[in-house]
């Protein structure tokens, strides 16, 4: 049975059996504690790309139960903190997402900087690394796969990917990958899109680039997943890639 429990910054699904796999969805939810007042902003701005990763938390969660994985979830709004940016990238706070004001970010000091990410950011990475110190822990070599969405439409240009694997200086894990998608016959799948996958302080970089832990990205494009039969789908489709990668591991 899944384990799930949740702080404010995260939500931990633990492993049902020893595995390699941990699961991580950095934009897993659109939520802004009552007191931030949802930043200004109409709820018809949260449910958009610029709240969290449509689809993201379901397929993940999918997989976790699938593959009997640990996973690590964000609880919170990327519009609050992006927990996917490092602490001195100009965007960790937006003040302006897709053409969207921020009211709730525009005059955001030091101060409530240190408070986002003492309650929000720091707690999810807290749970990452302590997950991966687990893994290890069990003799097994950790294998890093994060769950994103991406629009269908980007400024107007309709986007031709079913799905992405981003990656930085590694590419093993992600050309498994991308070789795993592309076998399934029916995919246009991305290497390094629609994102590039390098990205200084990002989860991947600071969890797998830098201390050598293998890892890809997942990009999934939201219309495929927004429903439930879209996610069971792909619950399947992205089970049967990453299977052989976790089994190569053990």
């Amino acid at each position: 049975m899944t384990k799930i429990s949740a702080t404010d910054a995260y939500e931990f699904v633990a492993a049902d059996r020893p595995t390699p796999l941990i699961l991580l969805c950095d934009h897993a939810s659109n939520a802004v504690p009552a007191e931030y007042a949802a930043l200004g902003l109409p709820q018809a701005q949260f449910e958009r790309h610029i709240g969290y990763d449509i689809g993201a938390r379901d397929l993940t969660l999918g997989l976790a139960a699938r593959l009997g994985a640990a996973a690590v979830l964000s609880r919170f709004s990327r519009l609050l903190i992006d927990p996917n940016r490092g602490l001195d990238d100009p965007t960790l706070i937006m003040r302006i997402s897709d053409g969207a004001a921020v009211p709730g970010n525009r005059d955001v000091d030091e101060a409530e900087r240190q408070r986002r990410i003492a309650r929000f950011h720091a707690p999810y990475h807290g749970a990452i690394a302590e997950t991966v110190a687990g893994v290890k822990g069990q003799g097994l070599t950790p294998l890093l796969v994060s769950i994103h969405s991406f629009t269908p439409v980007w400024r107007g240009w309709p986007r031709p990917w079913h799905v992405g694997i981003l990656w930085d200086r590694d590419e093993k894990v992600a050309r498994a990958m991308i070789d795993g998608f592309l076998a399934q016959g029916d995919l246009v799948v991305g290497d390094n899109e629609p994102y590039h996958g390098a990205l200084e302080g990002d989860t991947l970089n600071t969890h797998g680039t830098k201390p050598g832990v293998p890892h890809a990205l997942i990009e999934v494009r939201q219309d495929l997943i927004a429903a439930k039969t879209g996610v069971d789908d792909w619950v399947e489709r992205v089970a049967r890639v990453i299977e052989p990668i976790m089994n190569d591991l053990r």
